[in-house]
């Protein structure tokens, strides 16, 4: 099949292996209340993916939980449900939005999601528990699984009542609880900003700032292969780039996965991409198309990493200012962003990586065209 058919046969059919389970929550009942924007973020996340003309997923395939309907019990029930129905080939997304809370010791937290009817005075019976979300993403069978946590808004935050010195409770996620719930092979988290920050909601707008860009992503802003879908990488650098270009320093999304090897699909591109001149190959100089090529081609040559054949210390780097988590693909992922937010070694640049991969592979004809932009 030409690459023009398989283009046209993409645009003609849904993602029928795609399921969701969307959760927002702002009018708690014992925990400080969110913003409302939170339910306009949920409504607009079902809302993309269900369309035909962006990302295909069957409206069956989808459930939202929205305020009082997303109870601890309600939560519990619909994992279970994406448990039992998905199998290895399906694709899951999971969506919440809402307080997420630190428990426990502050150097080493537990986190828990904060369901709508979360008790006070009993609250570590009332909320999702780190382990037992944890568990029940390990139960979801699918290999694809992509997990937003949009917690902790502007407007809402603060901490909880004292319970006392055993129990200190704050909001967010830390970097290190991310991890822990990133374990697992094609699992991924996607949290709309550090554990320091707060997940933004401009003054005006109707969504959350993370989720905005979230929904842009879905809706075709994001880079693609020109394939007619979209993948987790790409929403992730439109998204996070976005996000730091609107608010410069305050809010900065968080990636973290522990094994996964492919940049997989989540959704259609814009229905599947309606012409084969959507599609982007390597002649595009655009900035940031650029970078994503980078994130292929090194990707490709280099399995195992910047480490791979000492590629980064060859071209400058200081491979000590690099956080290599996760597999090859994960950690070029990481590193390249580090580099062009300007870290990464004090030598190391986009040119001079190219220049040291085309001592290794002076015929590589994407690397020759990336030198050369």
């Amino acid at each position: 099949m030409s690459q023009h058919d398989q283009v046209k046969s993409i645009s003609k059919s849904k993602f029928p292996n795609g399921h969701a389970l969307v959760i927002a929550i702002s009018a708690y009942k014992e925990v400080n209340p969110l913003p409302p924007e939170i339910a306009n973020d949920a409504r607009a996340i079902r809302a993309v993916l269900t369309d035909p003309e962006y990302c295909g997923y069957d409206p069956d395939n989808i459930t939202l939980l929205l305020n009082e309907q997303a109870t601890l019990g309600a939560i519990r029930r619909e994992l279970d449900l994406l448990a039992s129905r998905c199998s290895s080939s399906d694709t899951v997304c999971i969506y919440f939005s809402g307080h997420g809370a630190n428990l426990g010791n502050p150097t080493d937290p537990i986190s828990a999601l904060v369901p709508v009817d979360c008790e006070l005075s009993n609250i570590l019976k009332t909320v999702l528990m780190e382990e037992e979300f944890s568990d029940a993403l390990t139960k979801i069978k699918a290999q694809r699984l992509l997990v937003f946590i949009d917690a902790c808004h502007s407007g809402g935050a603060g901490s909880l009542k004292s319970l006392g010195d055993n129990l200190a409770t704050n909001w967010g996620f830390s970097d290190k609880i991310l991890g822990r719930l990133a374990q697992g092979t094609g699992r991924v988290i996607i949290a709309s900003s550090r554990a320091s920050e707060t997940s933004l909601i401009l003054h005006g707008a109707s969504n959350s700032l993370f989720t905005e860009h979230l929904v842009g992503a879905l809706k075709g802003g994001a880079y693609t292969q020109g394939d007619g879908l979209i993948r987790v990488f790409d929403v992730f650098n439109h998204v996070s780039e976005k996000v730091q270009a609107s608010v410069p320093g305050k809010q900065h999304p968080i990636f973290k996965a522990s094994d996964l090897e492919d940049n997989f699909p989540i959704a259609l591109d814009c229905g599947g991409i309606k012409s084969i001149t959507s599609a982007v190959n390597i002649n595009n100089t655009d900035e940031p198309t650029v970078w994503r090529q980078l994130e292929e081609v090194f990707a490709d040559l280099y399995p195992a990493g910047p480490q791979d054949q000492e590629i980064w210390s060859r071209a400058g780097g200081d491979i000590s200012r690099l956080r290599l988590n996760g597999t090859g693909r994960v950690q070029w992922f990481s590193a390249l962003r580090t580099m062009r937010q300007g870290g990464g070694g004090q030598a190391i640049n986009k040119h001079s990586l190219i220049l040291a991969a085309l001592q290794d592979f002076p015929h590589h004809h994407e690397l020759k065209h990336l030198a050369a932009i």
